[in-house]
């Protein structure tokens, strides 16, 4: 075995995953192993969170990152080991009682992550309200989702320059003075709030500026609404919906405290999904996941996954690309200036294009080249030539004539038809 081969069986030591199975692939994929500049599985070409990666030291380290040096850092601590500052998910465990044939057994839950609030009800009132295949419960499809879209909405490879492919010193000084900005700027963590003690405390509030006659006149007012008014006068900034009183909310200070939304609508507005652990971004009245937030305030390159920080990149195919990172998606040439084929959105050089992705013509059984004539019906293709395109009976060609199709074959009559089926 010679050493590249014995390199990728045992994998590189910091790989994260390393031979984790594919979600999507199954049995597939060999295994999860890092392409060394794109973020995705050499084997399979799905990406990193479409794999079974049983860690989460990794994200929790991720997001501790994320929450270092901002008013978030109640929500990490430091690693004794190494002082890094490591996420403080708020694990909830909920025991409750059933009732069986002869004793009572206990059912125990455990969700991944939960609202760090002190109300263990309001918690899981909480967690009741999104929908149940998106509730992180250990072991369940929900716990899944929450990886998945950890990993997704916000890339380590956004916050840490040291993730990055071959970072000039002046595109490290520019990541790190972005990031320090959305850090002051936009980022932000839900809270998970009753609306009528947001409004008790805002009218508190505004007593303590107006004076004991102020107090009691905005008691009064609480006191002469009707709990048909009550339950009417929250309404999600997302759905637009009245909220049900008794029911939590969730709030964004940066948004400000006069919006909320029910648990659920709690989403970025680029891509829909549940804000995972509630980390928003906040921007022109909208809120963002990570992801979706610096594609709006930078371009992404389509090969390696990374924010493009140099004054020089390409665009194609409704892409951007770092100028180094526009290669073919099967074998990493460079395409600038190549001919090449879009699969899946995916450039292809024509070389790998002939070899892995040609459509095979009826007629020869050869690929047929990206760049000649072709007739497709269904999903059978023929080479546009008086060679390949004929009737399967008599031979005869069929390029701009009416035919037949009966599954693979073409008929150039009826006559042809039943001679060749009968």
């Amino acid at each position: 075995m010679d050493l590249e081969s014995k390199v990728k069986k045992m994998g590189l030591g910091h790989e994260e995953g390393f031979g984790a199975p594919c979600l999507k692939c199954k049995d597939k994929c060999e295994g999860f192993e890092l392409h060394y500049w794109r973020k995705i599985c050499r084997n399979c070409k799905c990406g990193q969170e479409e794999h079974d990666i049983l860690s989460s030291n990794e994200e929790d380290r991720k997001v501790g990152k994320l929450f270092e040096d901002t008013k978030y850092t109640t929500l990490i601590a430091k690693l004794k080991n190494d002082g890094n500052p490591v996420y403080k998910r708020n694990v909830m465990i909920l025991t409750n009682p059933v009732p069986a044939k002869k004793n009572i057994s206990i059912n125990t839950v455990t969700y991944e992550w939960a609202p760090p609030v002190q109300n263990q009800t309001l918690a899981r009132q909480y967690m009741q309200m999104l929908p149940k295949e998106k509730q992180p419960v250990a072991g369940s499809e929900g716990a899944q989702y929450r990886k998945k879209q950890l990993a997704k909405q916000l890339p380590a490879h956004d916050q840490d320059p040291s993730k990055c492919h071959e970072l000039s010193p002046n595109e490290v000084k520019q990541m790190e003075q972005f990031v320090k900005k959305y850090k002051n700027e936009a980022l932000g963590v839900g809270d998970v709030k009753l609306p009528g003690d947001v409004e008790a405390r805002a009218a508190d509030e505004n007593n303590l500026k107006d004076g004991d006659r102020g107090t009691s006149s905005a008691v009064g007012a609480m006191e002469d609404k009707s709990s048909d008014q009550k339950a009417s006068q929250y309404s999600c900034y997302h759905c637009k919906l009245n909220m049900k009183e008794g029911d939590p909310a969730v709030y964004a200070e940066r948004a400000g405290y006069d919006k909320l939304w029910h648990p659920a609508c709690f989403v970025c507005c680029t891509c829909s999904e549940l804000l995972v652990d509630m980390i928003y971004f906040w921007k022109n009245g909208n809120l963002y996941c990570g992801r979706h937030y610096c594609d709006s305030e930078k371009p992404r390159c389509a090969g390696c996954d990374e924010l493009i920080f140099s004054n020089e990149y390409t665009q194609a195919e409704g892409q951007n690309w770092h100028l180094k990172h526009f290669c073919c998606f099967d074998c990493d040439c460079v395409l600038a200036g190549e001919i090449y084929v879009v699969v899946n959105d995916k450039p292809v050089c024509k070389s790998c294009y002939v070899k892995n992705h040609a459509e095979i013509c009826q007629g020869c059984h050869n690929a047929i080249d990206p760049e000649v004539q072709r007739v497709t019906y269904n999903n059978f293709n023929w080479h546009a030539t008086q060679e390949c395109f004929l009737c399967s009976c008599c031979s005869k060609c069929l390029i701009d004539q009416k035919f037949i199709p009966v599954e693979g074959m073409v008929f150039c009559s009826v006559e042809c038809k039943k001679k060749m089926m009968s």
